[in-house]
């Protein structure tokens, strides 16, 4: 068979579908064959009756616009038209086609030729919704009247290809292109949230969200996290669209990085190492930067391979492989180490400084107030619009990571320090919150906290849960609290009453309805604070 020569402009030349189906019908398997574009046979294969192993291609890839050059046809013996599996060996190993030859059970003579291709298909008419179907199938026939001129085929289509990709990447930019995907085993609902959270933090780390994938499973998949389909499909898709990173919406284990990444061949992250980038984008004082490099360093440690980093040399540049650590991600675990250790000193100096300044502060007698809450909740607004400021601020998750402190005169006539902190978000990665612990100890020395809750946001109840988990995980539950409903003007009066009932139940906290941009709503919360910060003096002095 390997002798055998199909001329190019054919599918598959009669004689050899011929000879294929009826050695296919005496073995009862199936037979296969990978022929290049000069129709020599490269690959004969041998398979089962139920179906065929494709040659093993190892890491050699093959451009995005482009096929690899050679085209499969092998035999089905009962009856099949091409399965999902033809398909996806199709797309996966972007074949230049694939056929298959019905073998006629009662003579073993070929029968029908069912074959597909992969389509040139771009970005804008996969997001326009006119998407189909990544593959076109060919009209059927018997191989003596095969008529499609296969050269000129796969020549209009690779032009056509090159053409697309062309007009694709004169309107990229250098930002990465990512999938997500998140797979649960809860309620569908609950993963749907998880992934508009993770979707703003993408946007947040300038990353195009080109698609969002869910998956519920009855567990999760050990070495994979999603099912073998699911990730084919994946992979399919991340191809369709020009994906060159992956973000999977909860913490993989490094096991899990390199399957997928070998798998993928693409950059693979997590929910917490996307939050630790934002970080790293964020921190622009001494101290920050050195508090985000302690939490990537912390949390690339156990994923670090020695010798063989071929998940993580990925991450080099870009979305999980930038900030102040970036150049230790390809060091071993030793350097990686000292350094850790090297950092958490410099860190401790600094929260020691900070609490000399602290205690400065408190020799003042002067009340401190904090503003907490989830990221993006509107906390520097806020204090800018109290103490007339123009701290940083921008409708971004994590902009604020220096905590900047101001001084307020609240209509009573005191004067107080509010503090603007870093926000919280749920599963905030430990090694970030051990290594902002300094940081989070200002709030620590607080006689008030300020909860600044975005009410327009339909989560937010599950927010205020958040933060107030992350509180009680830093000891810092017993700090008196006013909740503050920012944005509320973007509700209507019945829909704030509710959320304040609700919060009143599930906390049993404070709370008054404001808008930061709009200084005349500010006066009821300045006179909640003033009358909190008398009550705690008067209690102070009494004890």
């Amino acid at each position: 068979m390997g002798t055998r020569r199909v001329p190019p402009d054919q599918i598959i030349s009669q004689e050899l579908a011929r000879q294929m189906s009826e050695i296919s019908n005496e073995t009862g398997r199936q037979i296969g064959v990978l022929l290049d574009r000069k129709g020599h046979v490269e690959y004969v294969m041998v398979g089962n009756a139920k179906g065929i192993e494709m040659p093993d291609f190892g890491r050699v890839r093959v451009g995005t616009d482009r096929f690899r050059g050679l085209r499969c046809v092998h035999t089905h013996l009962q009856g099949e038209k091409l399965t999902q599996d033809d398909l996806t060996d199709l797309a996966l190993l972007r074949l230049d086609l694939m056929s298959i030859i019905q073998v006629e059970r009662s003579s073993g003579l070929p029968g029908m030729v069912y074959s597909a291709h992969l389509l040139p298909t771009s970005a804008d008419s996969l997001h326009s919704g006119s998407e189909g179907e990544p593959y076109e199938f060919l009209e059927p026939n018997i191989p003596s009247q095969l008529d499609v001129d296969f050269v000129s085929l796969i020549s209009s289509l690779e032009s056509e290809m090159a053409r697309v990709r062309q007009t694709a990447r004169a309107k990229r930019t250098i930002r990465d292109r990512a999938i997500l995907v998140g797979v649960t085993t809860g309620y569908v609902e609950d993963a749907e949230e998880s992934m508009a959270e993770l979707e703003e933090l993408a946007i947040s780390a300038d990353v195009v969200v080109l698609d969002k994938i869910i998956q519920r499973r009855p567990q999760i998949e050990p070495k994979t996290v999603m099912g073998r389909g699911k990730l084919e499909e994946l992979l399919i898709r991340s191809m369709r669209l020009g994906a060159d990173l992956i973000v999977f919406d909860t913490e993989l284990s490094p096991a899990q990085v390199r399957s997928i990444s070998d798998a993928t061949d693409l950059k693979v992250i997590d929910r917490p190492q996307l939050i630790l980038d934002i970080f790293a984008q964020r921190a622009q004082s001494r101290e920050g930067k050195l508090q985000v490099e302690l939490a990537q360093l912390k949390y690339l440690l156990p994923r670090l391979v020695v010798g063989q980093n071929s998940a993580f040399s990925r991450l080099a540049g870009g979305i999980g492989g930038r900030g102040p650590g970036e150049t230790k991600l390809e060091t071993d675990r030793r350097r990686v180490r000292d350094r850790i250790s090297q950092l958490e000193r410099q860190v401790d100096d600094l929260g020691r400084q900070r609490q000399e300044r602290r205690k400065v502060r408190s020799r003042k007698n002067l009340p401190v107030i904090s503003l907490v809450g989830y990221t993006n909740a509107g906390k520097s607004t806020l204090l800018n619009s109290l103490t007339r400021s123009d701290v940083y601020a921008e409708k971004k998750m994590f902009a604020t990571l220096d905590p900047t402190s101001r001084r307020l005169r609240l209509p009573i006539e005191q004067e107080v320090i509010i503090n603007d902190t870093v926000g919280f978000i749920r599963d905030l990665p430990e090694p970030l919150v051990a290594a902002f612990r300094a940081t989070l100890e200002e709030i620590s020395d607080s006689d008030l906290l300020v909860h600044v809750v975005d009410a327009s946001n339909p989560r937010a109840p599950q927010q205020v849960n958040s933060v107030e988990k992350i509180l009680g995980e830093l000891e810092l539950s017993s700090i008196p609290q006013i909740i503050v409903l920012n944005k509320s003007d973007l509700l209507s009066g019945d829909e704030i009453g509710d959320l304040q009932k609700q919060l009143s139940l599930d906390n049993h906290a404070d709370s008054v309805a404001i808008s930061a941009i709009r200084k005349e709503s500010l006066r009821p919360l300045t006179e909640r604070i003033g009358a909190r910060v008398v009550s705690e003096t008067v209690q102070t002095q009494l004890a």
